[in-house]
């Protein structure tokens, strides 16, 4: 069974976002980049299945400007097996990338699609669900452990009042949480190895499919600042002020 991964450059979890002077994005130039959290676990898992003789083989697949290869060796480094870049500067919206991961699918075949359950830029948590639905396969989001048996995916999943185990009948999208595994790091040999690996080069005309954009950004805008708080003397002046300058009594 071949496992397809999804992986998306970000700007680094670490680096405190900088928005442009004239409110068109965020600042990314001269920013550290790096692998979207979410899809890390996503190689992971599928790493795993790997080692588990579940799967056969495990394909990176990334969508973006000619970095996004970076992020792809990431992955190779990590212990997939070969990537797929679809070489693009359009902005692309997560429609958009479920149509390019759709095209690619197709043209693989895998078993199991695995992507992270969002990505920590546009936080869009849409791109698993967009992409089942295309495919008209089984999906199994915001996956806290997976287990492959039998032509199925036994699958916990978080939800708002705990836990929900579900089982999916194969071929399946999945989107992985943040319990679900512990990324590993590459080390110095793998890394040395993902740079011989093969990553097949595309391009969204040749996958027949339309990335224009359908939603337009208006204006990005920072958060405002925190004030500070105040602190008071008695119950009495607490409920006062929450009743006549909060509003909320």
């Amino acid at each position: 069974m071949k496992v397809l991964v999804a992986v998306k450059r970000v700007i680094d979890y670490n680096v405190k976002i900088r928005v442009k002077a004239d409110k068109t994005g965020v600042e990314t130039a001269n920013v550290k980049m790096s692998m979207n959290p979410f899809d890390e676990i996503a190689v992971e898992e599928a790493v795993r299945l790997k080692e588990q003789g579940k799967a056969t083989e495990v394909i990176a697949f990334s969508a973006g400007p000619q970095q996004c290869q970076e992020t792809i060796r990431t992955a190779l480094a990590m212990g997939a097996d070969r990537g797929v870049h679809v070489n693009t500067d359009a902005e692309l919206q997560p429609l958009a990338v479920a149509k390019l991961l759709k095209a690619v699918a197709d043209k693989e075949q895998p078993g199991l699609i695995i992507v992270g359950k969002q990505a920590i830029d546009d936080d869009s948590n849409q791109t698993g669900q967009m992409l089942a639905a295309l495919l008209g396969w089984s999906q199994g989001t915001f996956a806290n452990k997976l287990a492959i048996t039998d032509g199925s995916a036994e699958l916990k999943r978080e939800i708002d009042g705990g836990l929900e185990n579900i089982k999916l009948k194969l071929p399946a999208v999945i989107t992985t949480d943040l319990r679900l595994n512990e990324p590993r790091y590459a080390s110095l040999p793998n890394i040395m190895k993902a740079k011989k690996k093969p990553i097949d080069a595309q391009t969204p005309e040749s996958l027949g499919v339309d990335v224009a954009p359908r939603l337009k950004t208006l204006k990005v805008e920072e958060p405002p600042g925190r004030k500070a708080g105040i602190k008071v003397k008695t119950v009495a002046e607490l409920v006062d002020k929450l009743k006549n300058e909060a509003g909320v009594l």
